[in-house]
């Protein structure tokens, strides 16, 4: 059953069924381009022409020089922390001597109370960042 259906379609389309169609059936119509902006705060919109549509999308003034959404970095600070500061852990590994924190050498112990105060203060500001509100 599905065979003859296809072919009588088929041989109608091949006949010329499509000659028959109003000639507004047949004329495509005009393809409209549609152009999609973002603008920020009190900026224009740009004024479409004939061939195209534009839809603005407006966002505060205030993330006009921000990362889009989709790019920002999520998660928790410690996994967007940058590699100097990385780098800054991993080239006092195994250092001795004053400064150092360590029981081996002169004044090794020194750097352990430094060592606390500089993690102490790094803490604090961790926390005045996580208790501030988002702009």
């Amino acid at each position: 059953m599905k065979t003859r259906l296809s072919l009588a379609l088929g041989a109608l389309a091949a006949s010329g069924f499509a000659a028959a169609l109003p000639a507004t059936a047949q004329q495509a119509q005009p393809q409209l381009r549609t152009r999609e902006i973002i603008v920020f705060g009190n900026d224009p919109c740009p004024r479409a022409t004939d061939d195209e549509v534009v839809v603005c999308a407006r966002r505060p003034e205030k993330d006009r020089f921000r990362l889009p959404e989709a790019l920002r970095p999520t998660g928790p600070p410690q996994l967007s922390q940058s590699w100097s500061a990385r780098s800054k852990a991993l080239a006092t590994v195994g250092q001795t001597g004053p400064g150092s924190c360590s029981g081996v050498g002169p004044a090794g112990t020194d750097g352990c109370a430094l060592k606390e105060i500089q993690q102490g203060v790094a803490e604090r500001t961790e926390q005045d960042t996580a208790d501030t509100a988002p702009e």
